[in-house]
């Protein structure tokens, strides 16, 4: 839990330079306030409060709103908003969050390997949905006749997969899922029984491939992605947290 307060005693920082910033719970749990704040205290000098979403503060920073896209992660745009343009310590704060170093600050910040928050320009491509010219009704055909042996590929087959195998709304969550689905045929175990026409090469007649192949062309390969673009991603659940 984040303390409320986070403090670098430098010899010489005036108390005037002390920023009270406003920061919802949420936030706070996510261990990045944690993370980022005191190295913008050593570096700067400038201690910061930290209180709550409403209290009085000269910067404070929401999920959503009107203020400046600062960062990204998890499922919300993070904005700040200046409250005191004239006070040092939140004009300070502010360049740096802004800066390339504070970017990278929040960039670096990671839970179990994973980096959960980033610069605002991921919200912006994340919002550019990728689309595909195949048939999407075909796609779903295709699906359950050459994946539907090993995965779940709809709502009427969820009890046909091997339970090893994530499914294609599992997969479909992924933020990579397009690249995965694009390139799925060489990744394991999947280039020893899978052919796409034009692209794969033919099986070595000493290593034949172990069930019966998946064949496939480019445009099937197409029509299968329109189909998992309509899916609804499977709920992962929320990123987890840890002391």
């Amino acid at each position: 839990m984040l303390a409320a307060c986070v403090v670098l005693a430098l010899p010489g920082v005036a108390k005037a330079e002390r920023l009270r910033l406003g920061v919802p719970q949420a936030l706070r749990d996510s261990g990045l306030m944690t993370y980022v704040l005191p190295r913008f205290s050593l570096k700067t000098g400038v201690g910061v409060d930290l209180v709550p979403e409403g209290a009085e503060a000269e910067l404070s920073l929401e999920a959503g709103g009107t203020g400046r896209a600062v960062f990204v992660g998890p499922q919300a745009t993070w904005r700040m908003t200046l409250h005191d343009s004239g006070h040092a310590g939140a004009a300070r704060f502010a360049d740096w969050l802004l800066s390339d170093i504070g970017q990278r600050t929040v960039a670096a910040y990671e839970v179990d390997g994973q980096s959960p928050f980033g610069p605002p320009e991921r919200a912006r491509a994340a919002q550019v949905a990728p689309t595909f010219a195949g048939d999407a009704a075909l796609g779903k055909t295709l699906s359950n006749d050459l994946c539907g042996r090993c995965h779940v590929v709809s709502e009427e087959t969820r009890m046909n997969d091997i339970g090893s195998t994530p499914s294609f709304f599992m997969l479909r969550a992924m933020k990579d899922w397009a690249r995965r689905f694009e390139a799925f045929y060489a990744l394991n175990p999947h280039p020893s029984f899978t052919q796409v026409e034009d692209v794969t090469p033919p099986f070595h007649i000493e290593r034949p491939p172990p069930i019966i192949p998946v064949e496939m062309s480019l445009d099937d390969l197409e029509a299968i992605m329109a189909y998992v673009a309509t899916m609804t991603p499977a709920d992962l659940g929320a990123p987890i947290r840890h002391q």
